[in-house]
């Protein structure tokens, strides 16, 4: 199945960009939200170097962000880049959860193979990887059973149309679920009693 950021941008575009005055644009090295500065200057969520992943990822931050967040470039959150200390990492990770969850998704509804990502290769890597990803395994799993946030499942759905997914995301889910956050048996490690 090929996967194009192109059609990402026209998908999310199409969703978005009138009613949340809102756009999905290709950037350079960093990714990044900028939010409306005018009338013909609406919002863009800018993904990094044209990378498919890198457009899902950020999707899924806008689509959890709240409208006062949105007024914020990038949503006023505090980013520490890669080479953070092992107590900065741990912050990062508490607020990846959900986005990596809902990206997680999105992969799924594209066809596509999600990664999960501490960002940290020179900083240590994971404050507690297993954790991470028994983390955002588990916040996927809530989505799927309580729903999405508005603009997610929206997005969500139109992925699944686009790619022609519907029918196998329960199955598909269960398989990346092994491979994402295994089972301490399943890993190599010995299951406790």
């Amino acid at each position: 199945m090929h996967h194009s950021p192109d059609d990402l941008i026209v998908l999310f575009n199409d969703l978005f960009r009138e009613a949340y005055r809102t756009e999905l644009v290709r950037g350079s090295d960093e990714p990044e939200y900028i939010p409306e500065s005018g009338p013909d200057r609406p919002a863009r969520v800018v993904f990094a170097r044209g990378y498919y992943a890198s457009a899902l990822h950020e999707i899924s931050h806008w689509c959890i962000a709240g409208e006062y967040r949105r007024t914020l470039h990038d949503y006023g959150y505090w980013y520490c880049p890669d080479g953070r200390t092992p107590q900065q990492q741990q912050a990062f990770e508490q607020v990846e959860v959900k986005p990596q969850a809902i990206e997680w998704l999105f992969s799924l509804a594209s066809g596509s193979r999600f990664h999960v990502s501490v960002d940290n290769l020179s900083g240590g890597g994971a404050a507690n990887e297993e954790r991470f990803r028994r983390s955002v395994w588990a916040q996927a799993g809530e989505f799927l059973e309580r729903g999405l946030p508005a603009r997610a499942q929206a997005f969500f759905s139109a992925l699944a149309t686009f790619y022609g997914t519907g029918e196998i995301l329960g199955e598909r889910w269960r398989e990346d679920a092994r491979r994402i956050a295994p089972l301490p048996s399943e890993s190599g490690h010995l299951q406790e009693n």
